[in-house]
């Protein structure tokens, strides 16, 4: 079966950057993820698979804390 995802232009780019030349986008999420099932465990998993700036880095601890301080209240 086959699935169609969404993605920003900025990610799609980061992905190419970060797979093999001839690898396809299938096996390339596959090999990221592996056996991988806790969310913990993935995201160790990418961990410098894909460079970020500063910027990017703010904006995503950011929201994180965002969300997080939504759900106390």
């Amino acid at each position: 079966m086959v699935k169609t995802i969404t993605i920003r232009d900025d990610v799609y780019r980061k992905l190419i950057a970060a797979k093999s030349g001839d690898e396809s986008f299938s096996d390339f999420l596959e090999r990221l993820v592996g056996e991988v099932v806790n969310p913990v465990d993935l995201l160790r998993s990418l961990r410098e698979s894909v460079e970020l700036t500063s910027a990017e880095k703010k904006e995503i601890l950011d929201g994180i804390r965002h969300r997080r301080f939504e759900r106390r209240f």
